[in-house]
C-alpha cells in the first residue's frame, strides 16, 4: 500500500529524470496525503508534462463524490477489470514522482512508521493512473491513484503491499498509451527486487498531516520509538459501596 509519501529531490533534478516540458519550481514536501494535489507526469501530445493531481482517483461515471470511496491505489492483480481503473490503465497510466515513502508496522501493540527509499539514494517514478472527473456543472477535476503489487521478500517484513516503481528506461514504456495498449506495461505493474530498497524507524509525527517538515525524515532509535508510545495511564478501583444492610440486586 502507499499512503504517504516524500518528494525532496530539486525540481530542475526531476525534470531532468523525467524530461517533462514545463518548468515548475515547487517546495520539498515531506507529508504528502490523500486528497492533496500531487505532481504527475503524464503524455499529452506526444509530449511528457507535468500536472498537478488530486491524490484519489474518482472514475468519469461517478455523480456525487461525498458517496464514493476514496482511491488512492489500485491492485495490479485486478487493475485491468475493476470498473473504476479499467479505462485508466488503458489510456492514462501516468507517473507520479517521489523520494520515497512510509509505511506502518505493529510493534508491541503499536503502530511504528518507517521512510522506504531507494538504497542508491535516488529518485522514484510510482507507477499510477488518472482520470479526469466532470462534474454536474461542468467543472473538472484530475485525479489519480497509485498502483501497487504484492510486495517482495524483503519489504514485506513491513506490509504486503508495496507501490510499483517504474526504472527511467522503462518510464516511455509506461506512459504510451497510443491505440490503448496495455500489453507493453503489464509485466511492468511488479514490486522492486529485492535489496533495491532501504528502510529506517522514523517518529510518528508522520502521523499527522500538518506536520510536513525534514525533521521527519530523521532516523529514530528504538528507545525513542518506544518512548514516543502512548502510555496507559492505570485507573483508581472504585470504592466499594457502603453496606447499608438493605443489599441489592443490581
Amino acid at each position: 500500500m502507499c499512503g504517504r509519501f516524500v518528494i525532496t529531490s530539486a525540481p530542475a533534478a526531476l525534470r531532468q529524470l523525467f524530461g517533462y516540458v514545463e518548468q515548475p519550481n515547487f517546495p520539498p514536501r515531506y507529508n504528502v496525503a490523500p486528497t492533496q494535489p500531487i505532481p504527475v507526469v503524464i503524455i499529452e501530445n506526444g509530449a511528457r508534462h507535468f500536472r498537478l493531481m488530486r491524490w484519489g482517483l474518482l472514475p468519469a461515471w461517478v455523480k456525487d463524490p461525498r458517496n464514493f470511496t476514496l482511491l488512492i491505489n489500485a491492485r495490479s492483480e485486478t487493475v485491468l477489470e475493476k470498473p473504476a481503473f479499467k479505462n485508466a490503465i488503458r489510456r492514462r497510466r501516468c507517473l507520479v514522482p517521489a523520494d520515497g515513502y512510509y509505511e506502518w508496522q505493529a510493534v508491541d501493540g503499536r503502530k511504528q512508521p518507517y521512510f522506504i527509499h531507494r538504497a542508491d539514494g535516488e529518485p522514484i517514478g510510482l507507477a499510477a493512473v488518472a482520470e479526469t472527473w466532470i462534474g454536474p456543472n461542468g467543472e473538472e477535476l484530475d485525479t489519480v491513484a497509485i498502483v501497487t503489487a504484492a510486495a517482495s521478500a524483503d519489504l514485506a517484513v513491513l506490509h504486503d503491499r508495496v507501490p510499483v516503481t517504474i526504472a527511467p528506461d522503462d518510464f516511455e514504456r509506461w506512459l504510451d498509451c497510443r491505440n490503448d495498449d496495455v500489453e507493453g506495461a503489464i509485466p511492468l505493474m511488479v514490486p522492486p527486487k529485492v535489496c533495491e530498497f532501504a528502510w529506517y524507524a522514523v517518529s510518528t509525527r508522520v502521523n499527522r498531516v500538518a506536520n510536513d517538515d525534514a525533521q521527519l525524515l530523521l532516523p529514530i532509535s528504538a528507545e525513542a520509538a518506544a518512548a514516543e508510545a502512548p502510555k496507559k495511564v492505570a485507573r483508581k478501583a472504585a470504592p466499594a459501596p457502603r453496606d447499608d444492610g438493605q443489599g441489592s440486586l443490581f
